[in-house]
């Protein structure tokens, strides 16, 4: 869990300031079983990271109250017990509410109540689904009886629940509250260093349908605030990023083109730095595939892969399988024990030269070493392959 470190010169400077700029306010109030005399913090969410706002001290029984200036727009909060941090729970604030936030010492995030905030006590549950989630990933993790491959299957098929789950129940409904940015931010820790910390991807198609709803409403409905912001300019750089590959790959690459060349040829280091080519394949059927390791969908995609290879190989299927990954170590690791021809291209170059918009994505090469179909020409692969074996 992460925690909250206070320094003493942030609450006297804190406490200065708010002396100062008292203004329209929100307040937050409850009882802490178990924090009887203690200090409790107040900290803002901010796009810069987590800044104290105020503190006070809880009386003999628990209670609590404080405040703190009213945002312009939805925000996020945190309210933490002491100075390590340990304890401490999400909530967030649309104008002058009054939150009431009710608990009980240790493990204060998954025994409090919340009132005065719908959006809050989403949170809540949102907060109580991912301390869960997490728990129950480490666990796949550290299960040392499921071979990688399966342990990685089923940690994609976790995670794709766990998101359905979000996007249904918490961001496609109201995209514009506090608590749908909540769901979409959210990360996840790994045992392995390989994995993405992201939760939610905006290169992948359905999360980057939460990220455009959610940046859109945020938009619309606070324009000055930095979340909007930040979410607006993430999905327009993706968007421009998409249409300028695309444009080039226009440009690159036709079905004219492959028609009179019969391929075009990739020239690419494998884990071993030796360049490798997909002319020195002929006579051999060819799965290319263009795939991204850092992505949640690598495992099951992957251990798809490995069920052709085992079924074709030793009639003449190869894969010659293009990394589009920057981090070239664990590029390594990750495809330390395939038995396919594995190459990295951080640059993406050879996505342009193939017209491809969006990773994973394959074609097959027939033995001719000629072009015959990509993934949208084929309904099953197994057949396809069959086809051209």
């Amino acid at each position: 869990m992460n925690r909250i470190v206070v320094s003493l010169t942030a609450i006297a400077a804190a406490l200065v300031i708010a002396s100062c700029s008292r203004g329209p306010e929100f307040s937050v109030e409850g009882t802490i079983g178990g924090a009887q005399d203690s200090t409790l913090y107040l900290f803002h969410r901010s796009m810069s990271g987590t800044v104290l706002l105020d503190s006070t001290k809880a009386d003999g029984s628990g209670h609590f109250s404080i405040s703190a200036a009213a945002p312009d727009s939805p925000d996020l909060y945190v309210l933490a017990v002491g100075q390590q941090g340990r304890e401490y729970v999400n909530f967030s604030i649309d104008s002058t509410e009054t939150v009431t936030i009710n608990g009980q010492l240790p493990a204060l995030a998954q025994n409090y109540s919340v009132s005065g905030s719908a959006s809050s006590e989403k949170i809540r549950q949102l907060a109580l689904m991912h301390s869960q989630l997490q728990q129950r990933v480490y666990n796949l993790e550290d299960n040392t009886a499921l071979p990688p491959m399966t342990m990685l299957d089923s940690l994609q098929k976790m995670l794709r629940a766990y998101k359905d789950t979000l996007l249904r129940n918490y961001i496609v409904g109201e995209p514009q509250s506090a608590y749908a940015y909540f769901a979409l931010s959210q990360k996840l820790g790994h045992r392995y260093a390989q994995l993405t910390n992201d939760i939610f991807m905006l290169g992948d198609s359905i999360d980057g349908i939460a990220y455009r709803a959610v940046a859109t409403c945020w938009k619309q409905f606070y324009p000055e605030s930095e979340r909007a912001q930040q979410l607006w300019n993430m999905v327009e750089r993706h968007i421009n990023t998409t249409r300028k590959v695309a444009a080039k790959q226009q440009l690159l690459f036709d079905e004219g083109r492959v028609s009179v060349a019969n391929l075009i040829d990739l020239s690419l280091p494998d884990r071993r730095n030796n360049m490798r080519t997909l002319t020195e394949l002929k006579g051999q059927v060819v799965l290319l595939d263009f795939h991204l390791f850092a992505s949640p969908e690598s495992g099951a995609r992957i251990l798809k892969l490995r069920q052709l290879y085992d079924r074709y190989h030793d009639r003449g299927l190869e894969i010659y399988q293009v990394a589009v990954d920057g981090d070239e170590f664990q590029w390594k690791q990750a495809t330390a024990n395939l038995p396919w021809i594995c190459v990295l291209d951080p640059t993406a170059s050879s996505c342009m030269q193939y017209n491809v918009e969006a990773v994973p994505e394959f074609f097959l090469i027939d033995r001719d070493n000629s072009l015959q179909m990509r993934s949208s020409q084929v309904e099953d692969l197994n057949k396809a392959i069959e086809s051209l074996l």
